[in-house]
């Protein structure tokens, strides 16, 4: 059986990748900052008959209790199969807008999308490395492309000028493509993917379903040995090729 990793996955969009990937047969590990919203996550999936998932304590901005997660999970199985880095946070505020924006939430931004997701990646790099066919996916965003958001002609260009999260989500998007440029002679297929806006606290209940969002990050969670790597993808905006421009 097939092992994940999600992080920020005890609500939103993670629980509902957590529960697509458990119907399709994987054994999903929960990571959850807080202990006790990770357990309730668990019964509501075990209720539903979903048995193969336990929740797994997981602060991406706290290095020891990453490397506590890691030596939890390294406990229980040598192989990790997929990393899904889904924990993340959207500036807080609304317009957050360049002048707006305070130098303490860039930082808080950063520590979890961008050095949080760096953080757990290194700590589980090594029981990656030992799956056949090991996959990370990035959640990333459309806000986060730099080509979209200085094109006058996207459909959100005057609107979607969210600089704290842009910013931080532009970042992740460059270390994806270097680690997949690291990882690029192995089997590794490493990702960034835009799930869409879908109606989530985090977007304080605006977007699109959330099961579609899921789907659109299983897809690369599970893309076989010729899929495509170091790529970025959003569905939401650009349905025909799927593939967005960093």
């Amino acid at each position: 059986m097939e092992k994940v990793l999600i992080t920020g996955a005890n609500k939103g969009i993670g629980f509902a990748t957590a529960k697509l990937l458990l119907q399709k047969g994987y054994y999903v590990y929960i990571g959850s900052r807080n202990t006790e919203n990770g357990k309730i996550a668990v019964e509501k999936l075990k209720a539903a008959g979903l048995i193969h998932v336990e929740n797994i304590q997981l602060d991406v901005t706290d290095s020891h209790s990453v490397e506590a997660a890691r030596k939890e999970i390294g406990n229980k199985t040598e192989v990790l199969d997929v990393l899904i880095n889904n924990a993340g946070i959207n500036g807080g505020r609304n317009p957050y807008t360049a002048l707006q924006s305070k130098p303490e939430e860039f930082f808080a931004a950063f520590d979890v999308n961008v050095i949080g997701i760096s953080r757990v990646t290194n700590a589980f790099i090594d029981l990656l490395k030992k799956s056949n066919e090991p996959r990370i996916v990035n959640l990333s965003t459309s806000v986060g492309s730099i080509t979209l958001q200085s094109d006058p002609n996207w459909p959100a260009y005057p609107y979607a000028k969210y600089a704290v999260y842009a910013v931080s989500k532009a970042a992740l998007n460059m270390y994806t493509v270097h680690l997949a440029y690291e990882l690029r002679d192995t089997n590794f297929k490493i990702n960034a993917v835009c799930p869409g806006l879908t109606a989530t606290d985090f977007t304080f209940g605006n977007g699109g379903d959330v099961d579609t969002a899921a789907a659109r990050i299983v897809k690369y969670a599970t893309i076989g040995q010729d899929g495509p790597t170091g790529k970025f993808f959003s569905e939401e905006t650009n349905p025909d090729t799927v593939e967005i421009p960093w």
